[in-house]
């Protein structure tokens, strides 16, 4: 039997976007939360940075826009990608209808911090650091709680409902017998950082060259790369050397090469594999997966990270009464929040896939070819067209808004 206890109404497992977002809306509507994080902080090189203008218009809908603004970032009105020497513009943010119509690019730990200091406000709310979801608790075929793990020792959490937020590896949705259906992926990124400029060229959407794909993530002082290989071919490249990988990688920034040697081996690079999967069913009698618990996604223009918080707001939308009035939710009431936010997934996934399929695939597999793909070249010859993009990107279907008052 586990001393360590804790009652709560809801216990949300994962302190990323999806976990933090909701965990701050409930709080903040006077339902008590706990949510934990298994690490100390914030801090991972594999967080996505990208803030939507979907975002900020939740951001603007809380009152925190204008302190939320003040965190130091980037803001991009457009999307390009550079194929070899010749750049097209695919987004055009500008005309989105938002309050702030950019993409933003801020460090997601800053994000994840902001949250949860505003969150702590709130006598409701507590975040566990350091502690790590071991397990489901369940009574009468219900789960009504998690085993958890601490550097003081085990920990029971019990609540009303349990929500994993613990990312595509999610040890609760496994634990709960959820069926993953595997979309797959042709792709995995090897993930490095090299210095950054002042004479470097804007950040882009993509760069494609000789066979060759990046993406690079302007974080001040330094680059952070996405170099895009062929699923399950980093075997075959540590096998060319290291000095072959470094030649690669300025083949396709070639500006990068008077500072390439700050890679020193085979340490400074790190494989994320890519994969695309979702749940059949999101959800259990007492358990609720959301973001990428229920839905793993690409990482191409950080739409994961829109999706993840796009659940979180639909799922306070759906759950706040029957929490704060402390009826049972039931199965019925978190299959609403699957069949609102499962649209908006199986769309983006398909577009990802045929993206994957079509164009970032098929330029590495190609090697030579240089030629923008047919699509970007209508989308370059017809500007309007680029409003499109822009809206899926940023703001995306059945965009969500605040419903969840802040109670005092």
């Amino acid at each position: 039997m586990i001393d360590n206890k804790i009652i709560t109404t809801c216990c949300i497992t994962g302190g990323g976007p999806a976990g933090m977002m909701l965990g701050y809306l409930l709080a903040r509507a006077g339902i008590e939360v706990v949510v934990l994080e298994k690490h100390a902080d914030f801090f991972r090189d594999f967080r996505g940075d990208t803030i939507h203008p979907s975002t900020m218009q939740l951001m603007s809908e809380l009152g925190l826009l204008n302190e939320f603004l003040k965190i130091p970032h980037q803001e991009l009105t457009s999307f390009t990608a550079v194929f070899k020497d010749t750049s097209i513009k695919i987004a055009d943010f500008t005309h989105l209808k938002v309050v702030k119509p950019v993409l933003g690019l801020m460090p997601q730990w800053d994000f994840l911090n902001f949250i949860a200091k505003h969150a702590s406000g709130y006598a409701t709310f507590k975040l566990l650091m350091n502690t790590a979801a071991t397990d489901i608790v369940k009574q009468g075929g219900r789960v009504i709680g998690i085993n958890a793990a601490t550097k003081d020792g085990p920990l029971q959490v019990f609540a009303d409902i349990v929500i994993a937020t613990d990312g595509r590896h999610s040890l609760l949705r496994e634990k709960a017998a959820l069926k993953v259906i595997k979309t797959g992926a042709p792709i995995d990124v090897l993930w490095l950082r090299v210095s950054r400029q002042e004479r470097d060229p804007a950040q882009i959407l993509g760069r494609f060259a000789y066979g060759k794909v990046m993406v690079m993530l302007d974080r001040d002082s330094y680059w952070q790369c996405a170099y895009v290989i062929e699923k399950g071919g980093y075997d075959k490249i540590k096998q060319k050397g290291f000095e072959s990988l470094k030649q690669d990688i300025t083949s396709v920034a070639p500006f990068l090469a008077d500072r390439i040697n700050e890679l020193k081996g085979w340490d400074d690079i790190k494989l994320l594999a890519v994969d695309i999967d979702h749940l059949e069913k999101w959800y259990t009698n007492g358990l609720l997966c959301i973001g990428d618990a229920a839905h793993a996604m690409s990482p191409i223009a950080g739409v994961g990270i829109n999706l993840a918080i796009q659940d979180a707001v639909a799922t306070a939308n759906i759950l706040y009464k029957s929490l704060r009035e402390k009826k049972i939710i039931r199965e019925d009431t978190l299959a609403h929040v699957q069949k609102r936010r499962g649209l908006p997934t199986r769309i983006i996934q398909k577009m990802q896939v045929l993206i994957h399929n079509n164009v970032i695939y098929k330029k590495i597999s190609e090697k030579d070819d240089q030629t923008p793909p047919l699509i970007m070249r209508v989308i370059d010859r017809f500007p309007l067209l680029r409003r499109v993009p822009a809206w899926l990107i940023g703001v995306g279907f059945r965009s969500e808004h605040i419903q969840t008052p802040e109670v005092k």
